[in-house]
């Protein structure tokens, strides 16, 4: 099968970019202390995150690796190859579940537009979260996830960033018309550990680092410089994507912004067209991260039964339908115990900081180990470099532990479902 150009490569990675973290995203400037302090932190993070991506294509370009974790595995080992197939395991886990919760969120205010009387008094069994979310998920998402190959889902793909696309538009003209001014706007945060807030979105915004490497792997051309078309492209789109729906989502509510912006926004029919646009982003980028999870779960499968590559490609089709079956039910079952994407998402914040910052830190740091510099100029970069993977690794450890505390606090205070301002409630 012949690869992918760089240019659909991009419209592949904007779309697992992507997630639910654009909803989610004015909730975290609100929690970081305004917009000027979010984005402040923001930049100097996708700075540092960019430069963890180039890593993790430089190593996989040098050992020839197709997944993140055999990045991971050429470098560093098995047991850090077995630490980061976890890792990667939980992190695709909860994505999923979070592409499920937007699922949910989108059919409320779709019903409250359409059928209010209904939905508000009787409330059929058809209209139920967890029955919609079911019917949604079956038809439309489950048949996507049996691929083989990640770059099946490119033409997919393009579906979902004209989705995004939209959504950046909608938050971008609703700011510039006339509004009801927001009671409150957080300018500057109330304490200096608040600016931390926004990193769990931030962390989760820009991670791509798992999947691409394995859309690098389907590339037509895999060298540095395809490479790098690819993830400038891409991170350029989220980055005005995230801005725009961050920055001017956030000044129109203020402070009574919720966890998903669309549940903010009075329930109109262009408000409408993005409820469906947004459904069909989540239908789209499911596949791909519930591909890198499936992956991740092959690397500790084999491990774990000892498997030969021939034992591994033997029984290779029969292993990926119920694995992808086992994945889809379980992320299925979660999405309708957890209350809102703001809890998916700390989650995932302390994830991605161990696969933003970590691996990435320990793969140079080894690289760097395995090479002697004899030349006083080379030395020097040597010894710069060694020193920024060091530092990688005790910032995402760090940020690891930052995260879970927020986690850890934010559930003994409790956390409640989010819901619409417009909803019957």
């Amino acid at each position: 099968m012949p690869g992918s150009g760089w240019i659909r490569s991009a419209f592949l990675l904007v779309n697992a970019t992507l997630g639910a973290g654009l909803l989610n995203f004015p909730m975290a400037y609100h929690q970081a202390g305004g917009v000027l302090t979010a984005m402040t932190v923001q930049s100097i993070c996708v700075a540092v995150m960019v430069l963890t991506v180039f890593i993790m294509g430089y190593c996989a370009t040098v050992k020839g690796s197709n997944t993140y974790q055999d990045v991971v595995l050429s470098l560093c080992g098995p047991k850090a190859q077995l630490a980061c197939a976890v890792c990667i395991l939980l992190h695709c886990f909860v994505f999923c579940i979070s592409f499920l919760i937007i699922i949910g969120d989108q059919w409320e205010l779709f019903f409250f537009k359409v059928a209010q009387d209904i939905y508000c008094t009787t409330h059929p069994i058809y209209m139920r979260r967890a029955f919609i979310i079911s019917v949604t998920a079956v038809v439309l998402i489950l048949p996507l996830c049996f691929t083989k190959r990640i770059d099946f889902l490119i033409y997919t793909s393009i579906a979902g960033v004209i989705s995004s696309l939209y959504l950046a538009m909608l938050v971008t003209t609703k700011y510039f018309l006339p509004h009801d001014t927001p009671d409150t706007i957080t300018t500057e945060p109330r304490s200096w550990v608040d600016i931390f807030l926004v990193l769990p979105n931030v962390c989760l915004g820009y991670d791509c680092h798992i999947e691409i490497i394995a859309i690098y792997s389907c590339m037509a051309k895999r060298n540095m410089r395809e490479f790098s078309k690819t993830v400038t492209l891409a991170l350029i789109v989220c980055i005005v994507f995230y801005t725009l729906t961050a920055a001017l989502g956030y000044l129109q509510f203020g402070d009574d912004i919720a966890n998903d912006i669309l549940l903010s926004f009075k329930p109109t029919a262009e408000v409408m067209v993005a409820v469906v646009l947004v459904a069909v982003k989540v239908c789209t980028s499911y596949p791909i991260i519930c591909y890198c999870g499936k992956t991740a779960f092959e690397t500790v499968w084999r491990m774990f039964w000892k498997m030969s590559p021939e034992d591994m490609l033997y029984s290779e089709k029969t292993r990926r339908v119920i694995t992808t079956l086992v994945w889809f039910t379980l992320t299925l079952i979660s999405s309708v115990f957890v209350p809102n994407i703001g809890v998916a998402i700390q989650i995932l914040g302390g994830l991605s900081a161990f696969c933003v910052f970590v691996f990435p830190g320990l793969c140079l740091l080894k690289l760097m180990q395995s090479r002697t510099e004899t030349v006083e100029k080379q030395a020097m970069k040597h010894h710069i470099l060694t020193g920024t993977a060091v530092v990688l690794v005790i910032v995402g450890v760090f940020l690891l532990g930052q995260i879970s505390v927020q986690v850890i606090v934010k559930n003994i205070q409790g956390e409640t479902t989010d819901s619409s301002r417009f909803t019957c409630s």
